[in-house]
């Protein structure tokens, strides 16, 4: 009797333990970040050219392998895909959104060995998958069906949709929040909005008013939201707004001095580039003063082509660049000081078009 106690003990904190147990975490408790050891980094490729790379900087060998995601998966045909658009690391995976091919491949955050496909293909409908988040255990990602897809990390499949705005773009979690851009960029007059999602509902709460044609969302450290806008490639210009995070008003536009559709921030610094109003690689200021800290980030006279991404170690604030060169050469990567002195830099080749860069830990 005791024995069976004991045994029904051990079956009881298993179920407790084990049943529990997500691979990605839910918890919102900082993380102690460790050095990176290298690089992932995203090749997009040219848009139907099936040619999307996955790459790796060993930190430690200074070393680049161009094809990663073959070397590490021969025997998948095909390759990774068409047109990756974006990637996250969240738990024990790599989540890379394919948009062409419609779908997000799911590989080992380890050693990038595949996992899974979730499609965003139904019926002769693809979805167009565009860009990811993570929170809660779940990964967020919108899609040109005007509504936000929520994988099950542990299942992983898709088990809501969140209709939003047309055309979304960049997501972005605050505590309680998802913030989507609805661009409507096959819209004849752009969308201006920025959803907000309740993440206890899994559902939309309202729209905020920001730039035409809104692009990448970012979230500084005060928790206030920073929407990079395209314009409309001609008689609007791109545009940078700020929505308060505490009232969810519609945003202010910060004026003609942000002309930039891509923003990166890293605390309170803030990274702009893409600059349709001139040239320059980034433009840096501090979102909690308002101060522009440099109109040009690198200060050692390295030159980078056609900005193309640009990620940040959060570790030690490095920042690196992704650069497209002439959109249909192998990229490069260039590591910068946060103070924007050039520290390496390594060829993609075979991938074109780097446009994001995540670090292995």
């Amino acid at each position: 009797m005791k024995k069976t106690k004991i045994t029904l003990l051990i079956i009881t904190l298993s179920t407790i333990i084990f049943g529990c147990k997500k691979d990605d975490p839910i918890t919102t408790a900082p993380t102690q970040l460790t050095p990176a050891i290298g690089e992932y980094i995203l090749s997009e490729g040219g848009f139907g050219g099936n040619n999307t790379k996955l790459s790796y900087y060993n930190n430690s060998t200074n070393t680049i392998i161009g094809d990663f995601f073959l070397q590490q998966n021969p025997t998948i045909t095909g390759g990774l895909g068409d047109t990756g658009n974006d990637m996250i690391v969240y738990g024990s995976k790599l989540y890379i959104v394919l948009n062409v091919s419609g779908r997000v491949t799911v590989l080992n955050a380890n050693n990038a060995t595949f996992i899974k496909n979730i499609s965003f293909i139904q019926g002769p409908i693809n979805k167009s998958p565009r860009y990811a988040i993570a929170a809660r255990g779940k990964v967020f990602v919108t899609a040109y069906d005007n509504k936000v897809s929520v994988i099950d990390t542990t299942l992983l499949t898709i088990t809501n949709t969140i209709p939003v705005g047309p055309n979304p773009e960049g997501i972005a979690a605050s505590e309680n929040y998802l913030y989507v851009a609805n661009s409507g960029g096959y819209n004849l007059i752009p969308d201006s909005t920025v959803s907000l999602i309740d993440l206890n509902t899994e559902t939309e709460i309202k729209k905020i008013k920001v730039g035409v044609n809104p692009n990448k969302v970012q979230i500084n450290q005060a928790g206030n939201i920073f929407v990079s806008a395209y314009g409309n490639f001609g008689s609007i210009a791109p545009s940078l707004s700020v929505i308060n995070g505490n009232t969810n008003a519609n945003g202010i536009n910060l004026g003609p001095n942000y002309k930039y559709s891509h923003l990166r921030i890293f605390g309170d610094i803030a990274y702009c580039f893409n600059n349709y109003g001139g040239a320059g690689t980034a433009k840096v200021f501090n979102t909690a003063t308002n101060v522009v800290l440099r109109n040009e980030f690198i200060t050692d006279g390295t030159l980078i082509t056609t900005p193309y991404g640009l990620d940040v170690d959060e570790l030690n604030g490095d920042v690196y660049i992704a650069d497209a060169g002439n959109y249909v050469s192998a990229g490069k990567i260039t590591c910068f000081s946060s103070t924007g002195v050039k520290k390496f830099s390594f060829s993609v080749a075979p991938g074109v078009n780097p446009n994001k860069i995540v670090f292995r830990r």
